[in-house]
């Protein structure tokens, strides 16, 4: 079964990799994507850690609540594993 999580619903001034329409909304890992320098830090010429990369799906119903047309359809976003809270089942 795939791990459900939400975006933290941070809004940290300056250059973010996570859209704000996805903060607070809750997908599941479809895959993970590798290790990467945080290109949050990287925007600054600051020295960046490196930070998971995740593949996050959502549905349209969770994103768009009643106005989804297709409520059914995914959205894939590719979210660094700082702005990611696992949800338990």
């Amino acid at each position: 079964m795939a791990e459900r999580v939400r975006i933290r619903s941070m809004m940290p001034p300056g250059h973010v990799r996570a859209p704000a329409y996805l903060r607070g909304k809750t997908g599941v890992i479809e895959r993970p994507l590798g290790i990467f320098a945080n290109p949050e830090k990287l925007a600054y010429r600051l020295p960046a850690e490196k930070r998971p990369l995740y593949r996050v799906r959502f549905t349209m119903a969770e994103l768009w609540g009643d106005a989804a047309e297709r409520p059914a359809d995914t959205l894939d976003a590719e979210i660094y594993a700082h702005w990611l809270e696992p949800l338990e089942d």
